[in-house]
């Protein structure tokens, strides 16, 4: 196997995979009424292409829109509308969605894509099947996928990356995707350097998943086109620009996208729904997702029907007790959870439920100048300094700092010996910045 790579700064958290890492994907209980939040991925909200009393089909488009950073949303069940109003959402924010009650007879839509070889199909059909299966990132982003392809005409794209370091403690859904289907993920892989016109593809995968490994290079061994690259087992090794620096050796200009160095980077379950997509046809209706922690008696890793909601996925993983907290996502880059009833959407990877004594909140100490949250910063960025700025609401002072560069991987926070929730400050102020912008 050829010498790991990484990148400068990063953590090196427990894990916790133990408990998921080597179960199999199983299919999750199909519930009675599931929720389609409108707003599933970063870009413009979808507009409601059903009503009320009108029955869909499991895999019918019943939402889009025609802005350019957006994609379609699909029933995952046949069944009734029943209502088009405001739900929760992971976000915390309560957004429009549609409400199917199922009626259990999975009566399919037609297919989104006629069935043709990769060989066969042109850029532009790959990227209109993409956009029409309404695929966006499922590591957690959420960007269309569609949009991604399309690259402006200045970018020099030369390569596609794979994203399966799955780096964020407890989660395991792309590891077992990487394992499972193999074959998927290559062949969505060699669909999305068809579509932007490249003859080099890498699968970034941290050497703590050697069976993930020998899977995707036995998946690989037909094509010269596409390598598994071994990764350092380090957080937070996913994060766009410290994959490609550990991929490609390129370094991504403050302000910059991949595109600019001439990369574009997809997660491995975005490839292997891009599979399903083109060669099957089967629009984005489901996903897989890790359903773990302490207070998890039977945790899984569960594909998922999109519009069922959290709590009926920890009952059926056998929630035990009140947890402290419920985590979407893992616990450094997720997002705390106030209500069971909100439902997995695109970019669900994981729920997490802790304990209170996992949860409880930690008492802050003065800043004792130690710099450990300076060497442990992947972006090389100074967070004591940001926070400090955050904390004194000065905004102008943060932003010459680069604290827009900071990806919240919450690696400062971490290693703090006086427990500061610098990540929490430097959350505050970037939406302030942000908020300011927008005005």
């Amino acid at each position: 196997m050829a010498r790991a790579k990484t990148f400068t700064g990063g953590i090196h958290p427990a894990y916790n995979k133990d408990r998921t890492a080597s179960l199999a994907i199983t299919r999750a209980q199909v519930p009675r009424v599931l929720v389609f939040p409108l707003s599933q991925h970063i870009g413009a909200p979808c507009q409601p292409l059903v009503s009320v009393g009108e029955r869909v089909l499991r895999g019918q488009k019943i939402a889009d829109s025609e802005a350019r950073i957006s994609a379609p949303i699909h029933s995952s069940v046949s069944g009734k509308v029943i209502a088009i109003e405001l739900r929760p959402h992971p976000s915390g924010k309560d957004v429009m969605a549609i409400v199917v009650e199922n009626d259990s007879l999975d009566e399919l839509a037609a297919p989104i894509a006629g069935s043709k070889r990769i060989e066969q199909l042109s850029s532009a059909e790959i990227v209109n099947i993409v956009r029409e299966a309404g695929i966006v990132g499922l590591g957690g982003a959420a960007f269309p996928t569609h949009f991604k392809l399309v690259p402006p005409p200045q970018a020099k794209i030369d390569m596609v990356i794979l994203n399966g370091a799955e780096c964020e403690p407890y989660l395991t859904c792309d590891h077992r995707i990487m394992i499972e289907r193999p074959d998927d993920v290559v062949q969505g892989l060699r669909l999305l350097m068809k579509a932007v016109g490249v003859n080099k593809g890498y699968i970034g995968v941290e050497v703590n998943k050697p069976d993930a490994i020998d899977a995707l290079n036995k998946a690989c061994a037909a094509y010269t086109d596409v390598q598994v690259v071994p990764l350092q087992v380090k957080y937070p090794q996913g994060l766009e620009l410290q994959l490609i620096k550990a991929v490609s050796g390129r370094e991504l200009p403050s302000g910059k996208l991949p595109a600019d160095v001439g990369v574009i980077v997809n997660n491995v379950g975005t490839a292997a729904a891009v599979a399903e997509a083109v060669l099957n046809g089967c629009p984005l209706i489901e996903r897989v997702v890790t359903v773990t922690g302490s207070m998890v008696d039977k945790p899984q890793n569960l594909l998922v029907r999109l519009g069922t909601s959290f709590g009926d996925l920890l009952a059926e993983c056998g929630l035990n007790g009140q947890p402290g907290k419920v985590i979407q996502g893992g616990p450094m880059m997720g997002i705390t959870q106030g209500n069971m009833n909100v439902p997995v959407t695109k970019g669900v990877s994981g729920i997490l439920a802790l304990s209170e004594a996992e949860s409880a909140p930690l008492e802050a100490g003065p800043c004792i100048r130690c710099a450990r949250c300076v060497d442990a910063c992947p972006m090389q960025l100074q967070p004591v300094f940001l926070a400090q700025f955050a904390e004194r609401g000065l905004l102008e002072q943060a932003e010459a700092y680069h604290i827009l560069d900071c990806r919240e991987c919450g690696c400062c926070s971490w290693v703090c010996p006086a427990r500061r929730p610098l990540l929490q400050n430097i959350r505050l102020a970037k939406s302030a910045i942000l908020a300011k912008k927008r005005r």
